[in-house]
């Protein structure tokens, strides 16, 4: 299907591009967001293309892979502290994911790396099972935290330290948790990290 009212050069090279990934795609003047009815491409004629990772040319044309999808979801199905975190570099292990789109969530460093610039939302969920002591856990970008979450009620044996956030990330940001109070020697079976692209910038 031929794009609709791409003037000049800008129409030629975006039919190339569609016919090359199967699209169906309708694209008005600048300043109009495009339609994708369906395939893998999409191609903006736009006078001022964005550098988030994007393929761009010398007309203005935008190339984004619907592959750009990011999420993931990490769960912690065991209850006994992995030998490798011995409570030295504090960051929180998960042993299990439940979702990785795009993989950009490292399972055995448990630290999600983004690969674009954008808005993303996170949250979190640690148990800790048996102990009497109170927990902080934080939300680390970049070795910074940014936010925190407590549980120290000392009469249950299992509580929760939740929180969650919008954040603003830039390409290869790492987030993670951090357990900046406390220990967890206890186990933290069923806790969850979790996150995802709300949209690129």
């Amino acid at each position: 299907m031929v794009p609709a009212r791409c003037p000049g050069p800008c129409a030629i090279l975006a039919l190339v591009l569609l016919l090359g990934c199967g699209v169906a795609f309708c694209l008005g003047q600048n300043d109009t967001e495009p339609i994708v009815l369906e395939g893998k491409c999409l191609v903006v004629c736009d006078s001022n293309p964005s550098s988030d990772g994007a393929v761009t040319s010398s007309l203005g044309i935008s190339v984004r892979s619907a592959g750009a999808k990011v999420a993931f979801s990490a769960v912690r199905g065991t209850n006994h502290e992995p030998s490798e975190m011995s409570n030295t570099s504090m960051t929180i292990y998960f042993d299990q994911v439940l979702v990785n789109i795009g993989n950009h969530f490292d399972l055995k460093a448990s630290v999600f790396q983004a690969p674009r610039r954008g808005i993303y939302s996170f949250s979190f969920h640690v148990v800790k099972v048996y102990n009497r002591q109170t927990i902080q856990v934080n939300l680390m970008q970049n070795d910074y935290p940014v936010i925190s979450a407590f549980a120290g009620d000392q009469d249950v044996t299992r509580e929760a330290a939740s929180n969650g956030v919008l954040l603003m990330v830039e390409r290869e940001d790492r987030v993670y948790l951090k357990l900046e109070r406390g220990t967890l020697m206890g186990g933290w079976k069923y806790s969850t990290f979790s996150g995802f692209l709300v949209f690129p910038l």
